[in-house]
């Protein structure tokens, strides 16, 4: 019985992390909306005052073709700096403490599931 008890706690103690920190990128998109002032998504899609994000999940820092990245990201991209989910979540969470001279005027998105939506969604476009 004892036994029971401690697999129905564990089991609940999962189920109950398992939707904190689980993605969509339904809601990914629409956090999105917040970086099209500067960033496109679409392949083959124009850069603004940032570059284009298609792809970007695997894609090497400051990589973008006809972009011109600060000298910060550039250094970034040359000691070897790939965009993989698990780079993104500190950069978006906060640009300038990872890349610090970045030309990002974004300051960071706090929220942690808007954050992991958001990458969520930056994987479903590469």
């Amino acid at each position: 019985m004892r036994a029971h008890s401690l697999a129905l706690a564990a089991a609940l103690a999962f189920g109950v992390a398992l939707p904190a920190a689980a993605q969509d990128v339904a809601a990914g998109q629409k956090v999105f909306n917040q970086c099209r002032a500067c960033h496109s998504i679409d392949a083959g899609g124009r850069n603004g005052v940032g570059p284009n994000l298609h792809g970007v999940i695997g894609r090497k820092a400051a990589s973008v073709e006809g972009f011109r990245y600060s000298a910060a990201m550039k250094a970034k991209g040359e000691e070897g700096l790939t965009w993989t989910e698990e780079q993104l979540h500190p950069y978006l969470r906060n640009p300038k403490e990872v890349v610090p001279g970045t030309n990002m005027a974004y300051p960071g998105l706090k929220n942690e599931q808007q954050l992991n939506d958001l990458i969520a969604y930056l994987k479903s476009q590469s």
